[in-house]
């Protein structure tokens, strides 16, 4: 499966459109982070993208491959049950139930996202930077 990958540039592209969702998760999962539910059904989880290897048509000749997003997933984490009888949310038992999210493995997964998205932009700043040269040698 190629979907049109033939150059570094589209390695690159769809290497930093999957970091941007894998951003966006750990956004959404950082702000639901402190939210309460009556029910352990209705209560947040984190959600993680999940992606796959995508290569070009002529991959043995170029060794072009990238990412992309397959689908975007729940996680298995359930919800921590609490007692609080007084808090306006608790349902009928007087449990209240806080969102399924890890925060300090968020801050890591921004921290990795950050820097794999990071890694991307040097990849073209450097190939640019290149292309640049070799167009002055011409001259």
């Amino acid at each position: 499966m190629s979907d049109n990958l033939s150059n570094i540039f589209d390695v690159s592209a769809r290497a930093m459109s999957a970091q941007m969702v894998r951003l966006n998760t750990v956004a959404s999962n950082l702000a639901n982070a402190n939210n309460i539910a009556s029910s352990e059904a209705q209560a947040y989880r984190a959600i993680k993208p999940v992606f796959s290897s995508i290569f070009a048509e002529n991959f043995e000749e170029t060794g072009l491959s990238s990412v992309q997003v397959d689908e975007i997933i729940k996680t298995g984490l359930a919800p921590s049950m609490e007692y609080k009888p007084d808090h306006p949310s608790a349902n009928n038992e007087g449990y209240i139930f806080k969102s399924a999210v890890d925060t300090d493995e968020e801050l890591i997964e921004m921290l990795d996202a950050s820097r794999n998205f990071q890694n991307n932009i040097e990849v073209i700043t450097t190939l640019r930077s290149l292309m640049l040269r070799t167009i002055d040698m011409g001259k």
